[in-house]
C-alpha cells in the first residue's frame, strides 16, 4: 500500500468514480459502509481483498488501514458510522436486500436520523457473505496464488502447482486452510468470482467472463454465481 493517510471521521457521501479509479490506503477513527449503487467496488487490506456489487455492501471497522478500487464506472456510497451495530471488529461483505440499498442511497443523498435508525436495524439483519479473498503470508503459497491471480482461467490441479512451488500437495493443502482459512477449490473458486465481478463490472459478456475465469460453460458460471451472490450475472449488474 502506498503511504496511510488518517482521516479521523469516515465521510459520509457520494463518490462517483471511473472504472480503475480508487481512493489510497487511509483509516478511520469510526466505521463505514461502502456500498456501490452502478459498478463495483473492491475494498483491500493487508488482510485480503472484499468485493461487492450492488446487492452487497462492504463493512469496514475502525482503525482499518485500508485501499478502495472502483470497477466499471462506480457509484460509491459511503457511509460513517460512530457505533458498530454488527460487533465486527474485520472487515465484511453484507447482503444489501432492497429496502437497505434505498435507505443507503437515501441517507448519502440527504443524511436524516430517522432514516439512520432503520438503517442500523437492516444493517443487523443483513447476512455475511464469504467474498473474502484473504491475502497468504508463507512465500510458496504467495507465489501460488500470484500465478492464478495472473491467469483465474488456470485448470492446474493441486499437485501440479505443489511441484511447481517444490512442496508436496499435502503441504500445500494444508497451508491453504492454515493461512487462508479454505480449501484450494474454495479459495480458487473465490478468485475467480473476484475476476467475474470485475470483468461484468467493465461490461464483458457473460460467456467472455466464464472462459476468461476457468469455467467450463457460461451455464456453470451462471450457476456458481447465483449460489454464492445470490442472483444471475444479468440481474446483479442491472440493478438501479
Amino acid at each position: 500500500m502506498s503511504e496511510i493517510r488518517h482521516t479521523p471521521e469516515a465521510p459520509t457521501g457520494i463518490r462517483m468514480l471511473a472504472s480503475g479509479a480508487g481512493i489510497d490506503a487511509h483509516r478511520h477513527d469510526n466505521h463505514q459502509i461502502a456500498y456501490a449503487r452502478r459498478g463495483v467496488v473492491s475494498i483491500t487490506t493487508d488482510a485480503g481483498s472484499w468485493v461487492a456489487a450492488a446487492n452487497r455492501a462492504i463493512w469496514i471497522p475502525a482503525g482499518t488501514v485500508h485501499e478502495h478500487r472502483a470497477y466499471g464506472d462506480t457509484d460509491l456510497r459511503l457511509i460513517g458510522l460512530t457505533g458498530n451495530p454488527l460487533n465486527l471488529r474485520r472487515p465484511a461483505v453484507l447482503a444489501v436486500a432492497p429496502l437497505l440499498r434505498e435507505l443507503i442511497v437515501s441517507y448519502t443523498e440527504e443524511p436524516e436520523e430517522r432514516v439512520m435508525a432503520v438503517l442500523l436495524d437492516q444493517l443487523r439483519r443483513s447476512p455475511e457473505q464469504p467474498l473474502h479473498l484473504p491475502t497468504p503470508r508463507d512465500s510458496r503459497l504467495a507465489a501460488i496464488c500470484r500465478l492464478l491471480h495472473d491467469d483465474p482461467a488456470s485448470s492446474k490441479t493441486l499437485p501440479e502447482l505443489a511441484r511447481q512451488a517444490g512442496v508436496s500437495d499435502r503441504t500445500l493443502s494444508r497451508l491453504f486452510r492454515r493461512e487462508l482459512g479454505m480449501s484450494f477449490p474454495q479459495w480458487r473458486t473465490q478468485l475467480r468470482l473476484h475476476h467475474a465481478l470485475i470483468l461484468l463490472a467493465e461490461g464483458t459478456a457473460v460467456t467472455t467472463v466464464a472462459h476468461r475465469c476457468g469455467w467450463a460453460s457460461a451455464s456453470a458460471f451462471i450457476d456458481v454465481f447465483r449460489r454464492a451472490l445470490g442472483d444471475t450475472p444479468g440481474r446483479a449488474f442491472t440493478r438501479l
